[in-house]
């Protein structure tokens, strides 16, 4: 008898057990899935400065601009604060409106308070001299890298061409012609292809190749990135510096 119930015993304990690992296992199983969308997601905010000028004359205005994207990538409505480093030569009103003073050089800051929490900013140099002359940012590189087992590298330029953007990958680009469904992707967020514009599958592996994308700004994106389309996985990436 007593025999009898120690085997009952034993075998609803080893049931219980069974069902304790099987529940112990499953969230972490759940978690792993969703851990790419809940922590690697996200990106630091940033602020810059999209429009700039090299030199402003004195007595002349220049309107200055800047974006703020949060930690998703996306653009968002925030209030941007400005600075010039030095007002008798340069002033700057809250809307970002420029007036040169005197001859002289000083810094503009763009800053975005967090919730009074920290305070997030951007940078450029102006000159105060006898006449206007306009930055241009129209050209851009970076360098493609591997986030992934397969090879991936090479360099780039992006130049703006009126309302469109050509993207030209550099003569030392390689990438695994074992890859299937690559794709390239303009983006803020290197992350994921949320929010981000597809430029088109990859379809050169080694080599330099270009690709004109229609109606976007130099400014719009801060990232290339390489996507693996049917299995999700992201394979690398290059910063537009």
């Amino acid at each position: 008898m007593f025999a009898m119930f120690f085997k009952i015993n034993s075998f609803s304990f080893m049931k219980q057990k069974k069902l304790f690992l099987r529940f112990l296992i499953l969230p972490l199983l759940f978690t792993s899935c969703i851990q790419d969308d809940v922590i690697f997601d996200t990106v630091e905010e940033t602020v810059r400065i999209t429009s700039s000028v090299d030199t402003l004359a004195v007595g002349d205005t220049y309107q200055f601009e800047a974006r703020f994207t949060n930690n998703i990538g996306q653009t968002e409505n925030r209030t941007v604060e400005w600075l010039s480093s030095n007002p008798s030569i340069l002033s700057i009103n809250e809307l970002g409106e420029a007036t040169g003073q005197q001859k002289g050089q000083v810094e503009v800051i763009a800053s975005v308070n967090m919730d009074n929490i920290r305070l997030i900013s951007d940078t450029t140099s102006v000159t105060v001299a006898e006449e206007t002359v306009e930055s241009g940012n129209n050209e851009k590189s970076g360098t493609i890298r591997t986030t992934s087992s397969y090879v991936l590298e090479g360099t780039f330029k992006i130049t703006q061409e009126d309302e469109d953007l050509r993207i030209e990958i550099a003569g030392d680009y390689r990438a695994s012609s074992s890859l299937p469904g690559l794709y390239l992707y303009l983006t803020n967020n290197p992350n994921t292809i949320s929010n981000a514009k597809e430029i088109a599958a990859v379809q050169v592996f080694s080599g330099a190749h270009s690709y004109t994308v229609s109606d976007t700004d130099i400014e719009d994106y801060t990232y290339l990135l390489y996507y693996c389309k049917p299995f999700r996985v992201k394979v690398g990436d290059g910063k537009i510096e």
